[in-house]
């Protein structure tokens, strides 16, 4: 009878959420007087002068928000929502020329080849002593799994990380609290041959063959490199989100796992089979001991690590071959799994590292998990049975408390440092507030429509920047004008700082966030580099004087090193290059000043543009299909005489006997000087 009421209960869920996702439909479709009035009464007078920033003046603190599918890095201001720059990561970039330009082609290589995209999930910031430090940011690329690293001197993308044994690198990346690790999970299970690769296996060997992998990368502490020292083979179940653990719990990191069924097929049904999943707990200092004390066995593996180098400006790729791995059920005390909500997304260590929250969004309620107590179960063998050699803790014996009616679909918490946490609605549309003191709601905000993550600055960190909030939501229609059928995602700038919370203001997103980090602008600013001294550039094409400039050629490859200044090339006559040769522009800006970056772009270049930043030296590669005249021109906007900052190549048929030639500018005589007498 028991089973019965639960499967009961289970069906009345199923059909509540049914019910709500059809009414959730049908209020976002509504664009009426009610939704209007709504927005009037967030959107006040005081609400502008809360994220006013005057012209001139800066904002209070820097915003990374994911781009999902655009492969890239959007930084907003914050509290104004300017947005101040885009930074491409797995994805070419037109506008500087990134995965264009010969110099950083090499970052987006994989052992897949040239992939020059990827699904942009998760920014984290480097931190120290738990707190975020300004230094770098790590991203994971979620399709073909590779985690990056933004210097956040330059802004840009220094370093790819290409991981093996993973597929699916959604449960990434995740820092300590001294960037020892940063760990990567995979959200889907592989059949791993040990030899390097997977196995070519039917797909009904899945509960007996696939398995998945959590990566630990090294993280140099003065340079930020990373280097992956080893991988646990867990479970073949879907791996989805993960968070460190704080204070008591710093030697933990815990994720998030759904499928624990192991189905391969049509797994929104065969993956809600199980009444709960499991929150993996994993002791990080523990698994750093075994593998240094040699516990960690060695597999063949083919990945690509790819880095740019400071000064050349130039990335290069290594091939690694081998990868460590543990296995669980070798290591006792590693790992734990603590039953939670079927299908959980989000999980959230609070502040004090007590409290690990498990937001299940088929669920009913939030379970709040203590850390003390699951030390306790541990430490009593509080078993409840085991997976792969896996103890399985007594959910009882590990609940804090369940915060009872929070709304429907719970999907990530953030916390504001003062015994609160915020947690997103994904079905019912809203933010809730509740205590970590009671577990009662507090308050709760309609947002639109459908959030997913939301971030208040440091709001995983011990001390978080307990004054803003910002909500990214899924679906964004009537919040702006409309641009046809394909719109901008939308996020909501929250005021957290009282009892209640307070809308302040809606900015579109590039492409699809799916989570953010935000940092006090002074932890970043003074440290932000405004050129690349020409002195340290090693790139060895460039040149660093207007008198060393050439054109060569070496049989079908002619080689252009050339310079751009305010406001000319050098050379900017051209001849001698021949139909079908392969030219390399080498670019080098000589400039010594702020915000004076040249572009350089080449008609019928089947490629980007390149923008050179003042000091570094780039190159387009260009091969002329045409006999003709080309022109080439600077792309960016750089003096008042930016329009004059042009020049031409000669492309003469192939075999022509035009020689190779170069200048800019003809010397002319100076006309003798003459006076005059007044009579």
């Amino acid at each position: 009878m028991e089973t019965l009421i639960n499967k009961l209960k289970a069906a009345a869920l199923k059909m509540t959420l049914l019910m709500a996702l059809a009414a959730g439909a049908a209020f976002q479709g509504c664009s009426g007087t009610e939704q209007g009035n709504s927005k009037d009464e967030a959107v006040s007078a005081d609400a502008a002068t809360a994220v006013y920033v005057a012209p001139g003046e800066h904002d209070e603190l820097y915003s990374f928000l994911s781009g999902g599918f655009n492969g890239q890095v959007s930084v907003y201001g914050i509290p104004s929502g300017r947005l101040l720059k885009i930074i491409p990561v797995f994805t070419q970039f037109a506008e500087n020329g990134y995965g264009y330009n010969e110099e950083s082609k090499a970052m987006l290589m994989t052992s897949h080849g040239f992939v020059p995209w990827d699904d942009l999930h998760h920014p984290k910031l480097s931190r120290a002593d738990g707190m975020a430090d300004g230094r770098w940011l790590f991203v994971n690329g979620n399709n073909t799994p590779r985690v990056a690293r933004v210097d956040l001197k330059t802004f840009e993308t220094v370093e790819i990380m290409e991981i093996p044994n993973s597929a699916g690198n959604h449960c990434s990346p995740y820092p300590t609290n001294n960037n020892e690790y940063v760990l990567a999970g995979t959200r889907f299970s592989v059949p791993l041959d040990m030899k390097g690769g997977t196995q070519d296996v039917s797909l009904n060997d899945y509960k007996d063959k696939f398995r998945g992998s959590i990566s630990f990368i090294k993280v140099d502490k003065e340079h930020g490199d990373m280097e992956l020292d080893f991988q646990i083979l867990v479970p073949g179940f879907d791996y989805d989100l993960a968070n460190g653990g704080k204070g008591p719990s710093e030697d933990w990191v815990f994720f998030t796992t759904y499928n624990t069924e192991k189905s391969a097929t049509l797994k929104e049904l065969g993956a809600s089979q199980n009444d709960r999943d499991y929150l993996a707990a994993i002791n990080w200092k523990l698994a750093a001991k075994y593998a240094a004390e040699g516990k960690a066995k060695e597999m063949p593996a083919n990945y690509y690590h790819n880095k740019m180098d400071h000064n050349s400006h130039i990335a290069k790729s290594t091939v690694k071959k081998t990868v460590r791995y543990l296995l669980p059920e070798d290591c006792p005390g590693m790992m734990y799994l603590l039953p939670a909500p079927k299908s959980p997304h989000g999980i959230d260590v609070d502040p004090t590292g007590e409290y690990m929250v498990v937001n299940g969004k088929l669920a009913s309620s939030l379970p709040v998990f203590a850390f003390s107590k699951m030390q306790k179960a541990i430490k009593n063998k509080d078993f409840d049975g085991e997976v792969n050699g896996i103890p399985v803790l007594k959910y009882e014996s590990v609940l804090a408390a369940e915060v009872k009616e929070p709304g429907l679909g719970p999907l990530h918490t953030e916390f504001d440092g003062k015994g609160n946490a915020y947690s997103t609605m994904f079905v019912s549309s809203e933010v809730v507030k509740w205590s970590l003191k009671d577990f009662q709601v507090k308050d709760r905000m309609p947002v639109y429509y459908s959030p997913g993550h939301l971030m208040i600055p440091g709001g995983d960190t011990r001390e978080p920047y307990g004054k803003y909030m910002v909500v990214m939501n899924k679906i964004t229609k009537d919040r702006f004008l409309p641009t046809g059928p394909e719109l901008m995602h939308s996020a909501q700038l929250i005021d957290i700082s009282g009892e209640k919370m307070k809308m302040l203001l809606d900015f579109p997103t590039v492409a699809e966030p799916h989570y953010a980090q935000g940092i006090r602008a002074d932890l970043v600013a003074p440290n932000s580099v405004k050129f690349f001294k020409l002195d340290e550039n090693t790139h060895p094409e460039a040149v660093k004087s207007e008198k060393d400039v050439s054109v060569t050629r070496n049989g079908r490859n002619v080689k252009i090193n050339m310079t751009s200044i305010r406001s000319h090339f050098t050379p900017d006559n051209i001849e001698g290059v021949q139909v079908g040769d392969t030219v390399l522009f080498h670019v080098t800006n000589l400039e010594q000043d702020w915000d004076v970056p040249h572009g350089f772009a080449i008609m019928g270049a089947n490629n980007a543009e390149t923008l050179i930043m003042p000091g570094a030296t780039q190159t387009l590669k260009w091969v002329p299909q045409q006999a003709g005249i080309y022109p080439f021109y600077c792309t960016d906007f750089c003096s008042a005489l930016h329009q004059e900052m042009q020049g031409y190549v000669r492309v003469s048929p192939r075999g022509s006997k035009v020689p190779i030639s170069f200048s800019t500018g003809e010397k002319k005589p100076v006309p003798p000087a003459t006076a005059s007498v007044s009579k």
